[in-house]
């Protein structure tokens, strides 16, 4: 498993931050994932081998957030 630190613009509420959580770990190699609306940051362990960094990041972008 990779732990992918993320810092996350755009969220304007903890309901933000729930949405994005909800979504990534749907995604197939995601084991987990934990977002802070406060911190304006996520923790996301994945699967090298079924998903990438950058596709976590593109589909947090596609919800209309900034994930760096």
């Amino acid at each position: 498993m990779v732990k992918l630190d993320l810092h996350i613009e755009g969220m304007h509420c903890g309901a933000c931050a729930i949405g994005i959580q909800m979504l990534t770990t749907q995604m197939e190699g995601v084991n987990s994932a934990e977002v802070d609306y406060e911190g304006k940051k996520g923790t996301i362990e994945f699967d090298a081998d079924k998903v990438t960094k950058e596709e976590i990041i593109k589909t947090i972008g596609e919800l209309g957030y900034t994930a760096s």
